[in-house]
C-alpha cells in the first residue's frame, strides 16, 4: 500500500495534494542524490509542522489543566513533543517504512534514527495542514497524542517492536506481524489484546488501553524467549 493510500485509509480522507505528503518523506539526503530531478526536502513542511504541534498541544493543555501554572504547561508540553516522543510516534504509524533515504544514510541506519523519524513526524503535520486544515490535523493529534498523554507521559517511550525486530533480523530478514486478538470495553474505556506472530507462531500476546501500546506489551513479553544473538527459543 503507498503512502497517499494509507493515510487516507487512517484517517479516511482524501489527499488533495499527493505531493506534499510525499515531500513530508523526502529526507534532504534522499533529495541531494535526485540531481536531475526538482524535489524538496521536508524540512520547510517540518518547520511549519513544529508550530502546529506547538499550537494545538498548547491549546490542549491550557484547557484541560486549568488550574495548572505556565511552568507545569511548559514541561508537560515539552514532554509530549520531544524527539522519543515523536520518533515512537512516527514508529506506530509506519512512518519508518515509506521515509525516503539517500543510500548512504539508508546504510548507516537512518531509518531507525529518532532524529530523523521526529523531524518526518513534524513535516507530515505540516504537509497535513496544507492539505487539510487545521481540524483534520487537531484531530490526529487528539486520537495519536493528547487523548492518551497521560500514559504517554508516564510511559518510558521504549520502543520494544522495534528493539525485538532489530535483535529478530540479526539472524536475518524475519517475518514479523502483530493481529489483533481481542476488543473489549466500551469506547470510552475499551481493552485491547494482541497477539505477537513471528513466521506465523503465536510467541505472546499484550494488552493495553490502545491497540499500539497492546502491541508493545507483546512485543516486551517476547524478549523472554530471545537470546542475545537474535536466536527465539519458543516451543513448536
Amino acid at each position: 500500500m503507498t503512502i497517499i493510500k494509507a493515510i487516507e485509509k487512517q484517517l479516511n480522507i482524501q489527499i488533495h495534494e499527493p505531493q506534499l505528503i510525499h515531500t513530508a518523506f523526502s529526507h534532504s539526503s534522499f533529495v541531494n542524490e535526485q540531481k536531475r530531478q526538482q524535489i524538496e526536502n521536508n524540512e520547510r513542511l517540518e518547520f511549519l509542522g513544529d508550530a502546529v504541534l506547538e499550537m494545538i498541544t498548547s491549546h490542549y493543555l491550557y484547557h484541560y489543566y486549568r488550574e495548572q501554572p505556565e511552568g507545569f504547561l511548559s514541561r508537560m508540553r515539552a514532554t509530549l513533543v520531544r524527539e522519543e516522543s515523536l520518533a515512537f510516534l512516527a514508529r506506530q504509524n509506519h512512518f519508518d517504512q515509506y521515509i525516503k533515504l539517500g543510500h548512504g544514510e539508508e546504510a548507516n541506519g537512518g531509518r531507525l534514527r529518532n532524529s530523523i523519524l521526529a523531524d518526518c513526524f513534524e513535516a507530515f503535520l505540516g504537509a497535513l495542514y496544507l492539505d487539510q486544515g487545521y481540524e483534520v490535523v487537531e484531530k490526529f493529534l487528539m486520537d495519536q497524542l493528547l487523548n492518551n498523554h497521560k500514559t504517554l507521559v508516564t510511559d518510558d517511550k521504549h520502543d520494544y517492536k522495534t528493539e525485538l525486530q532489530e535483535r529478530l533480523q540479526q539472524q536475518g530478514t524475519i517475518k514479523i506481524q502483530y493481529r489483533l486478538v481481542s476488543q473489549e470495553g466500551p469506547a470510552h474505556n475499551q481493552m485491547f489484546e494482541s497477539g505477537l506472530y513471528v513466521k506465523d507462531q503465536l510467541i505472546t500476546t499484550g494488552r493495553g488501553k490502545t491497540k499500539k501500546l497492546s502491541e508493545q506489551q507483546a512485543a516486551k513479553k517476547a524478549f523472554a524467549f530471545v537470546d542475545e544473538k537474535g536466536n527465539l527459543h519458543v516451543s513448536k
